[in-house]
């Protein structure tokens, strides 16, 4: 393995070149735990290509190598579409004061090294930058404790997202349905959570 790693910081159109790569990753990192995805390239290049049309999008990709083997992506909020605001407009907190993190996909081997800490690091000073948000959240999808497809083992990013400051949201609830590994189009529940911004020291 190339032990050589570059984090890389793209606004809006800067993701065009890498769409593909990026796609892929997705694509592989979603299908196992806990999302079970059974993606398709053309659907996650038409979702990435709606961050690189958004010129206040980020995404952050961790790259060894030439190979992408990371990404970590972010938009304001009231740029994606109404599902995802809806929870926070019931909550009384303002669509416009949210930056929403995406996905963050990295390679099973690359784990344990600090990146999952660049990629928020990275988003959140992307956020602040701006200088129009209060709050940065993300939403996670929610599985039973008990379903048998979990690994042996597997340990939920819960601790490493209460470390971030995050906490989650219960009754902050959207749900999306996907192609599910063996089950085929399944309606998943995913729970927000949220930090507020600090602003700029």
């Amino acid at each position: 393995m190339e032990d050589t790693l570059t984090v890389t910081v793209l606004r809006g159109p800067g993701l065009l070149p890498l769409l593909d790569d990026v796609a892929r990753l997705r694509i592989g990192v979603f299908n196992a735990w806990p999302y079970l995805y059974e993606g398709s390239l053309d659907y996650e290049r038409d979702y990435l290509a709606a961050y690189a049309a958004t010129a206040d999008a980020v995404c952050v990709v961790a790259r060894a190598g030439g190979e992408v083997v990371g990404a970590s992506t972010g938009l304001p909020l009231l740029d994606d579409g109404p599902a995802f605001r809806q929870p926070f407009e019931a909550a009384g907190i303002d669509p416009a004061q949210v930056f929403y993190f995406g996905e963050s996909v990295l390679l099973p081997a690359w784990r344990g090294r600090g990146i999952g800490h660049a990629f928020f690091d990275a988003r959140e000073a992307h956020a602040r930058a701006l200088d129009r948000f209060a709050m940065t959240a993300f939403c996670a999808v929610d599985r039973e404790a008990d379903d048998p497809r979990r690994p042996p083992g597997h340990r939920d990013n819960d601790a490493f997202w209460h470390k971030r400051g995050y906490a989650r949201r219960p009754g902050m609830t959207l749900h999306l349905r996907w192609r599910e590994t063996g089950r085929g189009e399944v309606l998943h529940p995913l729970t927000f959570w949220t930090r507020m911004l600090e602003p700029a020291a």
